[in-house]
């Protein structure tokens, strides 16, 4: 396999979750289309109990991470009152010291947390654990209502499913938006929920909006290149703006109209990624009108311009 492939170590624990353990697994499979190569390794090589009546038979130790460029921490149980090994908390310590960068997800951040690495940054977990979180580790600005957060070299995610957000969001700092909304495509996920949306909102009465919604949403990016305002969005719902809103923000954490801008922006990526198309014909088809438009956003929210972007991320 190629050298220049992404290395990814996914660290398996006493009690990991399946589920948090097959995620980075599958996003990061090694196949011709991911630039990719994962290995699952565990505090030493041999069987390791998981959780959920699960076991795993690891191959490699903690040498595994001598070659890592980024290690998954999957959850596992009993993070509050169980410890990390202080072998695999050396090993963390010393990958992150060369470069490495470290993702928890779920409570694996109780593992990552015990390294002090998150001292003094934002960090999440599932919403069940944040407040033992914040309790074992006081340092560690623990922020229970987000999917997931990126403080660049250490990355933490709520629960399981976050897993998944996290995973493509790291494929699209990596390698553009384009292989993530591959990836995305081949797990039948959602291409992208912004790390900033709600783990848990409590209702006492569910709203049955959830389907009209995604359709509304799916239906404005069909529609990109026309004129979108909240009022049009709302109507397409057949709700009220005040309600469409209200619960736009509630379901993916940004506002109707942030989210346009985003899904626009998303267009423009791919566009420059795969295309030969000129900075304004892009941005004329994606709706933002002019070339100093688009660079203007594009500066704001990726830090970039469109022909840096296009320099770095296409094919």
């Amino acid at each position: 396999m190629s050298r220049k492939n992404h290395r990814v170590a996914v660290l398996v624990l006493e009690g990991a979750k399946p589920l948090d353990v097959g995620i980075p697994a599958q996003v990061f499979a090694s196949r011709p289309s991911m630039p990719y190569e994962v290995r699952v390794c565990g505090a030493a090589p041999g069987l390791v109990t998981g959780g959920d009546g699960l076991s795993y038979h690891v191959a490699e130790g903690l040498d595994a991470f001598e070659q890592a460029d980024t290690i998954f921490i999957p959850g596992y149980r009993e993070p509050a009152t169980t410890e990390p090994p202080a072998a695999v908390v050396g090993a963390l310590m010393a990958a992150h010291k060369r470069g490495t960068r470290l993702a928890a997800i779920s409570t694996g951040a109780f593992a990552l947390a015990a390294t002090g690495l998150l001292d003094g940054k934002r960090a999440t977990t599932h919403w069940h654990y944040t407040k033992a979180l914040a309790g074992k580790h006081p340092l560690v600005r623990v922020d229970e209502n987000v999917l997931f957060v990126d403080e660049g070299d250490v990355l933490t995610s709520a629960g399981a499913a976050s897993g998944i957000d996290l995973c493509l969001h790291l494929v699209r700092r990596d390698h553009g938006v384009g292989l993530s909304n591959h990836v995305a495509r081949r797990l039948v996920a959602a291409p992208y929920r912004s790390g900033g949306q709600a783990q848990y909102v409590p209702r006492s009465v569910p709203e049955p909006l959830g389907d009209l919604f995604a359709n509304t949403r799916e239906w404005a990016l069909a529609h990109l290149s026309e004129r979108l305002t909240l009022e049009t969005l709302a109507r397409h719902a057949r709700v009220s703006a005040r309600t469409f809103s209200r619960r736009f923000v509630e379901d993916t954490g940004y506002t109707p109209m942030q989210w346009v801008l985003r899904a626009r922006v998303d267009l423009a990526r791919e566009l420059l990624e795969r295309t030969d198309l000129g900075v304004e014909q892009i941005a004329d088809r994606v709706g933002l009108g002019t070339g100093a438009n688009l660079r203007l956003h594009f500066q704001r929210i990726l830090g970039t311009s469109p022909t840096e972007y296009r320099h770095t991320f296409s094919a």
